[in-house]
């Protein structure tokens, strides 16, 4: 790498310290571009608002007028990567408040959407005008087919993978064999003098008249689940949409909302979560055990921060009866990659010592969690493969 020359030492001097005044004696100058840049940042940064008075100066904002952030926007796209843009533009709703700004359909065509503006957009939406509602839902689902393509693939593989073997029927009708495995697993039986194999193993394809796995997602609606809300949304859709599962989902406040019916639309899903209020878990994991029909064959994830609003005791004898039925019950504490979640620990440890993990999941190694779930393996043995801390908290028995 080349060494960097003292002129450019000082040009990137210049643009950390921002304004003129505060870099009298440096000397160097800067191009009109980088004066862009230079008031991009210090719009956000270094004011409290975008306005147009001393642009590029300290002191400089945003103001509240949507041409200034729709030009503020367009500068950012401009000059920062992607990534950055989205970091940017998380800051600007958090420190300058401009959620308000989000109700304008001209103001949401100019955004860049991720998971954490539709979060916002969740948020708001029982406030949102009927003219911005049609634009809203176009944001949403851009980032919900985003999501699709990278996540559907990855977790259609995981959870079809891991049900193959419990599909396999090895005691096939003749319109029911699947004759290249069965060719194939009768190999070693092939008779040179008649010149032919002997089906001694017949393998046929699975007789899928029913679900082979029911999956329960309980999800958290308190205003600090919204990327979770999201990835739930779009992974219950994809997994809603495989004839080897049968999906519930569930939103919970202090209420419980079944959402099952709407998952062929991951929008509409995500349009019916109410982020905030109250948090009652005890009465979402008593609605979601009315649903258990097939213990065994039933895989429960809860994701919430088990922040508890009612009965925690009840709740943890609720947990134990779930586990002790024989449902592979999971707590996510975030389904989420935005960074280290804020929960109850002592819940969250209470949980995984009655036998239903607690940790936090990227959306990344989720279909990887449903495969080995399915597949009854040890979680806390699969997460420590993954590098992922389970709770821990006292043993606690089946009578708690």
């Amino acid at each position: 790498m080349s060494a960097v020359s003292a002129e450019e030492r000082l040009r990137r001097w210049r643009l950390v310290l921002g304004a003129a005044e505060n870099c009298d004696g440096i000397g160097c100058g800067v191009s009109a571009d980088e004066l862009r840049l230079d008031a991009a940042l210090a719009a956000l940064y270094d004011s409290q608002g975008f306005g147009d008075e001393g642009r590029g100066k300290r002191g400089a904002g945003l103001g509240a007028s949507s041409p200034n952030v729709t030009r503020w926007l367009g500068d950012i796209r401009r000059f920062f990567p992607k990534s950055i843009v989205q970091v940017m533009q998380k800051d600007a709703m958090e420190r300058l408040d401009l959620k308000r700004l989000l109700l304008e359909p001209e103001m949401l065509e100019t955004v860049e959407p991720d998971v954490h503006l539709v979060g916002t957009l969740l948020s708001l939406n029982s406030v949102i005008p009927q003219k911005t509602r049609a634009t809203a839902r176009l944001v949403v689902r851009r980032v919900v087919e985003d999501l699709e393509r990278r996540l559907a693939s990855p977790l259609r593989q995981a959870i079809s993978g891991s049900l193959n073997r419990s599909a396999r029927n090895r005691r096939p009708r003749h319109n029911e064999i699947d004759w290249p495995r069965s060719i194939r697993a009768n190999l070693k039986h092939y008779q040179p003098d008649y010149g032919a194999i002997i089906p001694e193993t017949r393998i046929g394809f699975g007789r899928r008249t029913s679900a082979l796995r029911d999956i329960i997602l309980c999800v958290d609606q308190s205003g600090s689940m919204a990327g979770s809300i999201v990835y739930s949304g779009v992974m219950a859709a994809v997994m809603a949409s495989l004839r080897a599962v049968r999906t519930s989902l569930v939103f919970f406040d202090t209420s419980v909302v079944d959402m099952t019916e709407k998952l062929a639309d991951p929008v509409d899903v995500l349009f019916g979560a109410q982020l905030g209020g109250g948090t009652d878990i005890h009465r979402a994991v008593t609605y979601c055990q009315s649903l258990i029909a097939r213990p065994e064959e039933t895989i429960f994830v809860l994701i919430s921060d088990l922040i508890e609003g009612g009965n925690k005791e009840q709740l943890y004898q609720r947990v134990a009866s779930i586990v002790a039925s024989g449902v592979n019950m999971v707590t996510l504490l975030a389904l989420d990659d935005s960074g280290t979640p804020c929960f109850d620990h002592g819940v969250a440890g209470s949980f995984t010592s009655l036998g239903a993990p607690a940790f936090a999941c990227t959306p990344d190694v989720f279909p990887d969690l449903m495969a080995s779930a399915i597949q009854r393996r040890d979680i806390n043995r699969w997460a420590a493969t993954q590098g992922i801390k389970v709770e821990r908290g006292e043993r606690r028995g089946a009578g708690v």
